[in-house]
């Protein structure tokens, strides 16, 4: 772990009571962590629901182009420049940032109910959910370095990203069946690897504010890992309504 990353340094050896320190500083990051990925989910599900209700709502934000295109340009604007700018931000700013992005996940999410049924997609969330908190459970507890499993995930990732653009105009269903079987494997991995890194910046000597901060950015990373996973298990388990 790069400590100096963050212009941190690891804990000092203290005998004694040093590990419970340290076990407590984990837990008070990895509660945060938890909660906040929740509240995130929350107002995505919320945000979902209203406006797959609201036919209004449906119209103005899918059959507007510049209002649909502008909404996945912000998310994606956010996606990337979040993780890299909160260092100069407010604790404060990057929580509202990270309920804003989930948000507009929410809203941009909002077609599922109407392409599937909502007894697959309550179906799918509890699939879902299963396996990310066993991935999750195995990321904190694995004394392997998961660093490689991460690495060769995210380059398989900006793959998976491609053939799925390709796939647009190729239109195959078989295609369509390997991502999505590929995506839930990688989705997998990186839950278990970006838990353990989570695990492993809170293990840093860091200030409460950037504490705090990191405690968002790991909520927002797992966030994006467990909506990613549900999409593409919705893929595999999902029959449309027709």
């Amino acid at each position: 772990m790069n400590y100096k990353q963050y212009g941190q340094t690891p804990p000092p050896y203290q005998p004694g009571g040093a590990s419970t320190a340290l076990t407590t500083q984990v837990n008070t990051v990895m509660r945060k962590v938890y909660v906040r990925m929740f509240i995130g989910l929350l107002i995505s599900a919320f945000a979902a629901l209203g406006v797959a209700s609201s036919p209004t709502a449906m119209m103005f934000l899918f059959g507007n182009r510049l209002v649909f295109f502008g909404m996945m340009i912000a998310m994606i604007a956010m996606a990337f420049i979040l993780p890299s700018r909160f260092m100069k931000m407010s604790q404060g700013s990057v929580l509202v940032c990270f309920l804003a992005y989930s948000a507009l996940m929410g809203a941009w999410l909002a077609p599922i109910f109407v392409v599937y049924r909502l007894g697959t997609i309550v179906y799918t969330l509890f699939i879902t959910a299963g396996t990310f908190g066993a991935m999750s459970v195995y990321g904190y507890f694995t004394k392997s370095n998961l660093a490689k499993v991460g690495s060769y995930a995210m380059m398989a990732l900006f793959g998976l990203i491609i053939v799925m653009i390709v796939n647009i105009f190729v239109k195959s269903s078989a295609l369509e069946w390997i991502i999505s079987i590929v995506g839930v494997l990688l989705f997998v991995g990186l839950t278990a690897w970006d838990t353990q890194q989570i695990k492993q910046l809170s293990q840093a000597n860091l200030d409460p504010a950037l504490s705090d901060k990191l405690a968002t950015i790991g909520a927002m990373n797992l966030y994006l890992d467990f909506i990613n996973l549900f999409l593409f298990l919705l893929r595999i388990f999902g029959g449309s309504r027709d």
